[in-house]
């Protein structure tokens, strides 16, 4: 997901009998993606606890969900506490990309990606291609064979 539609997701987006999420995406455009069944345990807990009648991840009066911003600070605080400090500090976005790139890596189609990510356009996904490791891989393996006995 991307920060926005995090932070704006309504208690009832959860749909527990078909463990699908209903994301509102950009323009308004919904999306379902499927719900795995530990994050599902972990917003189960999250509501028992607290309740939000409306917002998923409520502001501190329950008017509204909580800001984007606060989400970043947020974040930002626990990648410094789990030592992920330097100069390609992680932000809430990378995980989207780690997100994408692990699926292309298991071989998940394309089109499942783009889909499961809200792209409108293919070429968006495609750029997950790049960054994975079997990726590299492969044209490794592809160019020392081509450049072997030159």
């Amino acid at each position: 997901m991307r920060i926005s539609e995090a932070v704006s997701l309504h208690v009832g987006a959860i749909d527990r009998a078909k463990m699908i999420l209903k994301i509102v995406g950009k323009g308004n455009k919904e999306r379902y993606v499927p719900l795995p069944q530990p994050i599902l345990q972990q917003l189960e807990k999250l509501w028992r606890s607290h309740r939000p009648p409306n917002w998923l991840f409520p502001n501190r009066d329950g008017s509204s969900h909580v800001s984007t911003s606060a989400l970043n600070i947020t974040f930002a605080k626990a990648a410094i506490a789990a030592r992920m400090v330097g100069t390609n500090r992680p932000t809430c976005h990378s995980l989207r990309h780690s997100y994408a790139t692990r699926l292309m890596e298991h071989k998940v189609d394309v089109r499942v990606i783009q889909i499961l990510l809200g792209h409108a356009s293919i070429r968006s996904t495609t750029i997950y291609t790049h960054l994975t490791e079997p990726t590299r891989y492969s044209l490794r393996a592809v160019l020392d064979k081509t450049m072997a006995n030159l």
